[in-house]
């Protein structure tokens, strides 16, 4: 008889500190959506939200950056951070499912979101906002922060708006769409509990 796989939470901790930003991430893969943010921009913590209560995970984030230039440092980094944070969280990446996607729907904007934790990054993203700024975030750091989350947890991620005329809107379903296919990604798979999921052994 096969011993019981032991669950143990998936958690990751990491701190980044440059002349520009100090940024400190805690996550943990198996929580319940809680989060407490703090990076300077408001509509950046209510999409970072997003991705706590709609990934399931929980996410503590502080960040300091040179917010008197602009939001470009303290966005890209702390996607750099949250990247790092995840693939600490993941390790090997043994049992999960590896590939999710979603459809997130607000009103008139519709997003798909399909991610695949591969071990290579590659970002596609196709978000024509039709504001250039939300409150203070400006909404060409959405592609900022992915790319930075994208190169450090080392994942491909496909982004596309199919239809969308409130950039708020806009970014808020892309942000749920993300989380959606992450918790599904990350989800762990009964049937192959050890496995890591590729043909080479390896991710």
């Amino acid at each position: 008889m096969n011993a019981p796989v032991i669950e143990t939470p998936r958690k990751g901790d990491v701190t980044r500190n440059t002349a520009e930003t100090q940024i400190r991430v805690q996550v943990n893969l198996d929580g319940t959506g809680q989060a407490h943010l703090q990076t300077g921009i408001g509509f950046f913590d209510h999409m970072l939200d997003q991705i706590a209560r709609h990934g399931l995970i929980d996410l503590d984030i502080q960040a300091v950056g040179d917010l008197h230039i602009d939001g470009h440092h303290t966005v890209e980094d702390v996607g750099i951070t949250l990247g790092q944070a995840v693939a600490q969280a993941i390790g090997e990446k043994r049992g999960i499912m590896r590939y999710g996607h979603a459809y997130v729907p607000l009103d008139e904007a519709l997003s798909r979101v399909v991610i695949d934790f591969s071990g290579r990054p590659g970002l596609h993203m196709d978000v024509p906002f039709k504001s250039g700024m939300v409150g203070a975030f400006d909404t060409q750091l959405a592609f900022e922060f992915f790319q930075g989350f994208v190169n450090h947890a080392g994942v491909t991620l496909h982004i596309d708006n199919l239809k969308g005329e409130n950039a708020h809107h806009q970014a808020e379903t892309v942000f749920k769409a993300f989380a959606r296919a992450m918790r599904s990604a990350l989800t762990r798979d009964p049937r192959a509990p050890t496995a890591v999921p590729s043909t080479k052994g390896s991710l």
